[in-house]
């Protein structure tokens, strides 16, 4: 018996034709219609904001429920992104709603081997006390008959999370301090 190709394509596709119809279509005569889930973002509290990866500065819109982060999407409306957004910022969801992220002051005393639960009260003296040791121990007024006035035992680096103002108040702390090395994540 010969087929042709014109027979054969013919037979497949009603073939398959027939097979989507019995599982995809109507059943017991009637029509189902399609089954929409709730969107995620019913009765949530939406803010705007900015992504803190890289310094492209793209807009982010954060839905929230009852105080939790609910849903972390592009925004549209803002003239960079204009909605989209790179892996890390479609992975920014992750990082709000994680139950291995830190929720609280982690301390590991030097020589120790287990860490131990803070809290912010101890901690912010803590590290003030630190910077300030750290400061004296290492400041030099002059260097070579020059005034430098810097210290070299603290290096401070900024991320795409502050936004222009936070970077300028961070800046100048730094440079009240002396601090020499001073950075940025986008020009590394």
């Amino acid at each position: 018996m010969k087929i042709s190709r014109r027979t054969f394509l013919g037979a497949t596709g009603g073939s398959a034709l027939g097979t989507a119809v019995s599982l995809f279509g109507p059943q017991k005569g009637r029509a189902h219609a399609a089954q929409t889930p709730p969107m995620k973002t019913v009765r949530t509290k939406q803010s705007t904001t900015i992504c803190p990866y890289c310094g492209v500065g793209c807009g982010l819109i954060v839905s929230a429920r009852d105080g939790k982060v609910v849903s972390i999407e592009g925004d549209p409306d803002h003239p960079i992104n204009e909605g989209s957004l790179c892996s890390k910022g479609m992975a920014l969801y992750q990082v709000a709603v994680n139950e291995r992220r830190l929720r609280s002051v982690l301390y590991r005393a030097p020589g120790g081997s287990r860490w131990e639960e803070k809290t912010w009260e101890w901690a912010v003296p803590e590290i003030a006390k630190r910077i300030k040791r750290t400061r004296d121990a290492t400041f030099r007024r002059e260097e070579g008959g020059r005034t430098v006035n810097r210290t070299e035992g603290i290096a401070c680096l900024g991320g795409a999370a502050l936004d222009n103002e936070e970077c300028y108040l961070y800046s100048k702390l730094a440079r009240a301090l002396g601090v020499a090395y001073l950075e940025h994540q986008a020009r590394i």
